[in-house]
């Protein structure tokens, strides 16, 4: 072999090995994320997802990929959702923000881990066999609204003791959790005297017939915990206004209008379903992750929407908030 020619192989050989240690490299693990909101609602809370990945080592576009999917609240689309990430043959699928869509991506694979962030008992809907040991490959983060409407109910009470009514906003879309919030708020008032006034709305105009139907009910106040009602904060603050009907909504930011807010603080549940889905990825099996529960939850309230409302808030009512917009 001529010498020249001998060169020109090395060079040959040199250039192939990068290429070929390139094409063994592991392809990049993908994960479904499922949701039947919008993303711009939840941009706060995909933060928290993204931080908890982090926290597991793992960063979007360096080391794992997210293939998104947005139901943009039209829920018929959740199932085909679910059936297009797996057969993107994702490594596992996070979903949230609608139980409807946890049952989707459920019935679209009993193979790849599933991690919700529920608003639901996951126990009572089948959704897991036990909060420590779910079995299958299901499992998450269950902040319940059942107890939640309960705590709105006697912070209503507590702010506005002469009240005798209250309302609560459910969505028909949604039922499991509305019947969740029916019982956990009756309950409550039950143990107070007081009444408990349900209205209900699937789109945007039910809202205004429902809070028209709670102000004619002479209801003191509208407690909102579903998802949609969630994404139509300026519509339910302005009708909040119109009808002088305060508002308590789960979602820990008032600074739309609503009156006052209590609930987990959404963002780290995200976080916490960021872990688990990253402890997945480096190979814990779905069915040894206990579901676990929110630990962080907030009461803030809006003096401006009260000053607008004609409430006076007590410093005594005032000093329990994490936080209070002037």
């Amino acid at each position: 072999m001529r010498r020249r020619e001998f060169i020109a192989l090395l060079g040959g050989i040199a250039a192939a090995g990068p290429i070929a240690t390139r094409a063994q490299q592991p392809a990049m693990p993908v994960i479904g994320a499922l949701y039947s909101v919008s993303a711009a609602l939840w941009t706060d809370n995909m933060a928290g997802f993204r931080r908890g990945l982090s926290e597991a080592g793992f960063v979007e576009g360096r080391n794992v990929a997210i293939e998104y999917r947005w139901a943009d609240n039209n829920l018929d689309r959740l199932p085909a959702l679910a059936a297009d990430l797996v057969a993107h043959k994702v490594a596992v699928i996070a979903v949230g923000a609608n139980f409807l869509g946890v049952r989707a991506a459920m019935a679209a694979t009993k193979a790849i881990p599933i991690v919700f962030t529920t608003a639901i008992d996951p126990v009572a809907t089948g959704l897991v066999a036990s909060l420590n040991h779910p079995g299958g490959n299901v499992t998450g983060i269950a902040f319940l609204v059942g107890q939640l409407a309960a705590k709105h109910v006697e912070l209503m009470h507590d702010l506005l003791p002469a009240a005798a009514r209250f309302a609560i906003l459910v969505n028909p879309d949604n039922p499991a959790t509305s019947q969740d919030l029916i019982q956990g708020a009756r309950e409550a008032a039950s143990g107070m005297g007081l009444e408990i006034v349900v209205v209900r709305a699937r789109t945007e105009a039910e809202i205004d017939d429902a809070f028209a139907s709670a102000a004619k009910q002479h209801a003191a106040a509208i407690a909102i915990n579903d998802s949609f009602h969630a994404s139509r904060r300026e519509q339910i603050s302005a009708l909040a206004l119109r009808y002088a009907l305060p508002v308590i909504t789960p979602v820990a930011a008032t600074i739309t209008g609503e009156l006052m807010s209590y609930g987990a603080d959404i963002p780290d549940v995200y976080r916490q379903a960021g872990v688990y889905v990253g402890r997945i990825l480096k190979g814990d099996k779905s069915a040894d992750l206990p579901v676990q529960q929110p630990t962080r939850f907030r009461l803030v309230v809006n003096l401006k929407t009260a000053k607008a409302l004609g409430i006076t808030i007590p410093e005594s009512f005032l000093v329990r908030a994490e936080q209070v917009i002037e």
